[in-house]
């Protein structure tokens, strides 16, 4: 499982040597109290590691390069307490290659009206210095989050919270290696893209690895490691009878088991944290993949299908993004509509592959016919998802640039019974509307693969897009199709300048 609570933001306040050694230590103090409280949060899931004023240039670039070289900090947060002449920080800026939040705060929340003196105004001025250290971002045309507003309160702490679990997701994929069993699904185009830009530009990288040679580490499980895996099936969801023990197609069960310990045993040995197979290659394979890949979903794994390699680095940030919090994220296919003219709704689903983190009951173990792919009845969980606010995003790669599209919708309950339908399903309504939603979504490229979250929000996938340097486009219940098509059109200016 994802566990993203060792990982540190560097909280680095800044100030100069103008206002003596008195302001300072106090400087220090105040920075010391905000940098435990909002480790103490609980709405911080990463360490917040308090560091001492940075007072010129040099100790400026050297604890912005520290943190660029040390494996566990992810981003830094910036204060300025008292006025600090940005011109110290070009160098440091410069140089820095983590996600940087500015915090807009003052130690003090109110003005002590009664007692205060320029002494205070000195030491407490960082509407004054946080202006001077934000010109200086914006002239660097450097990408950073900005919250505002006093460090205590709950509001500003969970702002501060969403953007690490960002920062964290984002770290993540620095490194992160994705294998591809066989190749993009033929002659379809949005899930294909560039691997050596994707890997220039996000920092993860995927490459493709043999069926047969999956094949292979398959073929070896034991017998012993089979069985208790069958037991935990089991154990953990409602078995159709002909898988039980002494079924008619209990074998198919052993198999699907031998597969899934196999697959993760491939992605364990060879250090991944996602992966994509295709049903036009399983070479080896007696069927695709289906429990398996839905439970390697559900212990963090990212995945997409017929090679959608974007999709499935995609899903697996968002997992990262949403580690300990209630709720989902999963790879997704807009499959059918229900276009009730009075209720219309997108019917999500895929032929196995559905992170059994949305099911709203507990799943039914099934297996059922599957008329692609030529090879035996693949076992599967079978559920309905959950009712709730929910978004789906999808990353497109558009030749000059990679495109972060982002859509709020509402998850609703699938109340029809759907016999002859045994696969999962997640049923939700696109803001603003669904004519709207959907011409959007076509207008602005959108893939049919997506991730589905259900706690992830509009504004970190949007913090998300500004670290990675991409564009991003979102609909929501803001949007309109005019105001939607001029932000088309001003991207394609600015990214073509």
């Amino acid at each position: 499982m994802i566990d993203i609570s060792k990982k540190e933001v560097w909280f680095i306040t800044g100030s100069q040597d103008l206002y003596g050694p008195e302001t300072l230590t106090q400087v220090a103090k105040n920075s010391t109290i905000i940098a435990e409280a909002l480790n103490d949060s609980k709405a911080i899931p990463v360490q917040i590691i308090f560091k001492p004023t940075v007072k010129s240039s040099e100790e400026i670039y050297e604890t912005l390069t520290a943190a660029n070289q040390e494996k566990n900090c992810i981003g830094i947060i910036t204060w300025m307490h008292t006025f600090s002449p940005a011109k110290m920080w070009i160098r440091g800026l410069t140089a820095l290659q983590k996600p940087m939040l500015h915090l807009h705060t003052q130690f003090n929340r109110d003005i002590p009206w009664g007692t205060i003196d320029m002494d205070f105004m000195n030491l407490n001025q960082s509407a004054h210095g946080d202006r001077e250290f934000g010109f200086m971002v914006s002239r660097l045309r450097k990408n950073r989050k900005v919250v505002v507003g006093h460090w205590s309160t709950d509001a500003v702490q969970k702002k501060i919270g969403d953007w690490t679990r960002v920062a964290a997701g984002w770290d993540d994929w620095q490194g992160a290696k994705f294998a591809r069993f066989g190749d993009n699904m033929r002659y379809v185009a949005v899930t294909d893209g560039d691997k050596v830009e994707a890997e220039t530009v996000f920092g993860f990288s995927v490459n493709t690895y043999a069926v047969g040679d999956l094949a292979a580490v398959i073929n070896n499980i034991s017998d012993d490691a089979i069985n208790a895996l069958i037991k935990e099936y089991e154990a953990s969801y409602h078995m159709a009878d002909s898988l039980l023990e002494g079924g008619k197609d209990r074998q198919s069960l052993i198999e699907s088991a031998r597969i899934e310990l196999g697959l993760e045993k491939f992605l364990v040995d060879g250090n991944f944290k996602g992966f994509s197979d295709t049903f036009e290659d399983l070479h080896g394979i007696k069927q695709l993949p289906g429990i398996a890949v839905q439970r390697l979903m559900q212990k963090g794994y990212g995945f997409a299908g017929e090679g959608d390699w974007k999709t499935a680095a995609l899903t697996r940030a968002m997992k990262v993004m949403g580690s300990g919090l209630e709720g989902g994220n999963a790879f997704m296919e807009d499959y059918t509509y229900h276009l009730d003219p009075t209720a219309p709704r997108i019917l999500g689903s895929h032929m196995l592959e559905v992170d059994p983190v949305l099911a709203a009951n507990k799943p039914t173990c099934e297996i059922h016919p599957l008329g692609i792919g030529g090879k035996a009845d693949p076992v599967r969980l079978v559920f309905n998802g959950r009712a709730g606010t929910s978004l789906v995003a999808g990353l497109m790669d558009f030749g000059n640039r990679f495109r972060l599209l982002i859509n709020k919708t509402i998850g609703e309950e699938v109340v029809e019974a759907l016999p002859n339908l045994p696969v999962a399903r997640v049923m939700w309504k696109p803001l603003p509307d669904f004519e709207t939603a959907c011409t959007a979504w076509i207008l602005g490229g959108g893939a049919h693969h997506t991730c589905y979250s259900e706690n992830i929000s509009v504004e970190q996938m949007e913090d998300f897009a500004e670290m990675a340097n991409i564009e991003s486009l979102v609909i929501d219940e803001n949007t309109t199709l005019s105001n939607f098509k001029m932000a088309i059109k001003t991207n394609e200016a600015f990214y073509n300048h």
